[in-house]
C-alpha cells in the first residue's frame, strides 16, 4: 500500500468490488485518483464472479481478466475481507475520518427483498439471491443448506428466474418448476438468450393452454398472444435439453398470497390469487386482485423478485434503494450519484452511489460497467471542488487495518489464491474449482505464504 506522490492527488474510498466499484476505480486511478478498493468478499467480481451460472466459464474468465488488469493498476490498492457498514469493519464515517476525500458505495443491492406473506418462514422457502449465491461458491451461502423438494414454485418471470429454473433442472433434476407471475406472458422479462438454457423442458401444451387463457384479456390490451410463443419457439432452435426429467411450466396472472405448511413445518402449497390487468394513466399494465384464490401443490417456493439495498449500510433509506439527491450538484446524464439525508434535508456531501448501489438493474455487467463510470465521473467533478491535499497520507488505514485482528487480501493474496485454485482444478479434473469457505481460502493463502518463505 504505497502512494506515488508525483502522480496521485486525490484519494477516494470504492466500497464494493462488482463490476460498478471496479470499473468506477479504473476510471478513478486514470484521473489520477488514489482508490482503495474494499470488498466484503475476499474475491473480487461481485456478481460477475457468483451471480452468473456456474456452466458459463468462457464468459466468466473473459470478466475475470479485465478485473485482473484493473486490479493492477498502480493506483488501485485491494482490500478484501473487509466490510463496511454500521456493523461491519468500518463505518462510512470512519472511512472519511482516515483521510478519503469520498466515497463511492458500490456493494450491490445486498438486502434480501420478501413480499411478508404468511408462511415465508417455512423450511423450503429461499430468496434467489442466496441460492444464486450458494451454487456459485459464495462463502457462507455456499456452506448452507437448501432443502429442495421435487414440485417447486419460482416467483418472478425475469432472467434470475430463468437461472434458478436452470439449476433446478440441471442440478437438481427437480419434478417440476413452476414459474409464478403476477402479470401476463407480455410481460415476462426474460429474455430469449437465458430462455435457451430451459426452453426444451418448457411443457409447450400447458403454455398454450396457459396462454390461450390470458389471450382475451391480452387482446383487449393490444398484446399479442402469439408473441410469447414465438420467443419460446425461437428459443428451441438453440436450446439443448439437459440430462433431466424435470417439467416446466409457467403460471400467469397470479400473486402469491400465502404459503402453506405442515405440521412440521415444512411446504405443502402455494396460495395465490388471480389477476387481471388495467392500464394506468401512464399506459403501463397493473395486476388487479380478482379475489378468486389456488393451491399450487408444491413443497418448495423460492423468491425471484428482486432485492433491496442494505439497511444496516447507514445511509438512508427510500424504499428499496437509497435516498439520492433530487437536486444534484453532479448529475451524470440526468441521474443522481449523491446520497441525500431527507432527515435534516440535505445532501451528504463525501458520499456517492453507483451501480446497484444507486439503482437496481437487469444485472447485465454492461450496465453495471457503465453506471460505474458515471459514477466515478460524479465523484471527480466533486473532487475538482476541493483544494488539492497537502499529501495523501495512508498511515491512519494502515494502522486500522492492522488493529482489526483479521487478514486483510492483497492483490498479491488474490494471485496466490488463483494460482491455488487452478491447480487444484487440474488435480481434480475439473474446469473449475473454488474453496466454498473464507477460512479454506484463507488457509490456502497463508499455506502457500509459509511454503514460499522456506
Amino acid at each position: 500500500m504505497a502512494v506515488d506522490d508525483h502522480q496521485a492527488t486525490r484519494l477516494v474510498a470504492v466500497v464494493g468490488a462488482g463490476p460498478a466499484g471496479l470499473f468506477a476505480a479504473r476510471e478513478l486511478a486514470n484521473e489520477g485518483v488514489y482508490v482503495v478498493l474494499f470488498n466484503r468478499d475476499i474475491k473480487p467480481g461481485g456478481l460477475a464472479e457468483y451471480g452468473i451460472y456456474p456452466d458459463k466459464h468462457k464468459m466468466k474468465e473473459g470478466l475475470r481478466a479485465q478485473f485482473r488488469q484493473i486490479l493492477d493498476h498502480p493506483r488501485i490498492d485491494y482490500c478484501g475481507n473487509v466490510t463496511i457498514g454500521q456493523n461491519g469493519d468500518f463505518t462510512l464515517d470512519e472511512l472519511c475520518q482516515m483521510g478519503f476525500q469520498a466515497v463511492l458505495v458500490t456493494a450491490g443491492a445486498q438486502g434480501t427483498k420478501w413480499l411478508g406473506l404468511p408462511g415465508e418462514d417455512l423450511s423450503g422457502v429461499y430468496h434467489a439471491k442466496d441460492l444464486v449465491y450458494h451454487y456459485n461458491r459464495l462463502p457462507p451461502f455456499s456452506e448452507q443448506e437448501f432443502a429442495i423438494g421435487r414440485l417447486v414454485a419460482v416467483v418472478g418471470v425475469g432472467n434470475v428466474m430463468m437461472d434458478i429454473t436452470h439449476f433446478l433442472i440441471d442440478r437438481k433434476k427437480v419434478d417440476e418448476v413452476i414459474a409464478v407471475a403476477r402479470r401476463g406472458p407480455a410481460e415476462a422479462k426474460y429474455d430469449r438468450k437465458e430462455l435457451e438454457t430451459v426452453a426444451a423442458h418448457i411443457d409447450l401444451a400447458a403454455l398454450q393452454a396457459e396462454i390461450d387463457r390470458c389471450a382475451p384479456l391480452m387482446r383487449s390490451l393490444g398484446q399479442d398472444p402469439a408473441q410469447p410463443v414465438a420467443l419460446v419457439q425461437s428459443a428451441l432452435q438453440k436450446a439443448e435439453r439437459l440430462n433431466s426429467p424435470s417439467r416446466f411450466t409457467m403460471q400467469f396472472l397470479s400473486s402469491p398470497t400465502r404459503i402453506l405448511g405442515d405440521e412440521h413445518g415444512k411446504v405443502v402449497g402455494l396460495e395465490v390469487e388471480d389477476n387481471t390487468l388495467v392500464l394506468n394513466q401512464n399506459g403501463e399494465t397493473k395486476a388487479r386482485g380478482l379475489g378468486t384464490h389456488r393451491i399450487l401443490d408444491v413443497d418448495t417456493v423460492i423468491f425471484a423478485i428482486g432485492d433491496r439495498v442494505d439497511e444496516a449500510f447507514g445511509l438512508p433509506l427510500k424504499g428499496n434503494e437509497f435516498y439520492k439527491d433530487p437536486e444534484p450538484r453532479f448529475p451524470i446524464e440526468g441521474n443522481s450519484y449523491e446520497v441525500y439525508d431527507p432527515k435534516v434535508g440535505c445532501r451528504m456531501e463525501t458520499i456517492f452511489l453507483a451501480g446497484w448501489s444507486r439503482q437496481a438493474s437487469t444485472g447485465l455487467v454492461g450496465i453495471a460497467r457503465k453506471d460505474g463510470t458515471n459514477g466515478a465521473h460524479a465523484v471527480h467533478n466533486y473532487l475538482q471542488t476541493l483544494p488539492a491535499p497537502e499529501k495523501i497520507d495512508l498511515t491512519p488505514l494502515r494502522w486500522r487495518l492492522e488493529k482489526l485482528g483479521k487478514p486483510v487480501i492483497k492483490r498479491s493474496d488474490l494471485i496466490r489464491l488463483e494460482e491455488i485454485e487452478q491447480k487444484r482444478a487440474k488435480e481434480v479434473g475439473l474446469v473449475e474449482f473454488k474453496f466454498a469457505s473464507n477460512k479454506e481460502m484463507l488457509e490456502a493463502i497463508q499455506a502457500d505464504l509459509e511454503k514460499a518463505g522456506d
